[in-house]
């Protein structure tokens, strides 16, 4: 199996095959894969309108529809990858609070700007997938060809 190069070893530049490199090499790759999960977008925007730390249970509030097992394996995961930190505070029962991390917060930055996008082309996204929807549904119509006569819709 190859070996994912080191960061300093990768250039983008040299690359005789970009996107196939991309594909099956690229550092950040996996990287990617983490944050093209819906959920981590929204926990990352979530704590990033915090004015601080956030408990477990006001996460979950915060973010209509997640489930306990997925906001868990979400924080895990942003915590393991350095996104996300958390605190244990020795009380009974313990108190947990998740925050940023410097890193979190810099990505927060471009999670921001993805959601002040679709925000902002929302509508344009509906239009275009109800027009779709709409030509989808139709039957078919069948295409009339004369010999040496040019198409037409």
């Amino acid at each position: 199996m190859d070996t994912v190069p080191d960061r300093s070893e990768w250039d983008w530049a040299q690359s005789s095959n970009l996107v196939e490199s991309y594909l099956n090499q690229c550092p950040a790759r996996n990287i990617l894969s983490v944050l093209a999960d819906k959920w981590v977008l929204l926990v990352l925007g979530t704590l990033r309108a915090a004015d601080g730390p956030v408990r477990f249970n006001e996460l979950r509030r915060r973010l209509d529809g997640i489930t306990q097992k997925v906001l868990t394996r979400t924080l895990r995961d942003l915590e393991r990858d350095g996104l996300v930190s958390r605190t244990v505070y020795p009380t009974v029962p313990p108190r947990v609070e998740y925050a940023l991390t410097e890193l979190g917060a810099d990505l927060g930055v471009l999670t921001h700007a993805m959601g002040q996008w679709a925000v902002r082309h929302a509508g344009e996204i509906d239009r275009a997938r109800t027009e779709f929807d709409e030509r989808a549904a139709q039957e078919p119509q069948p295409v009339t060809v004369r010999i040496g006569q040019p198409l037409t819709a």
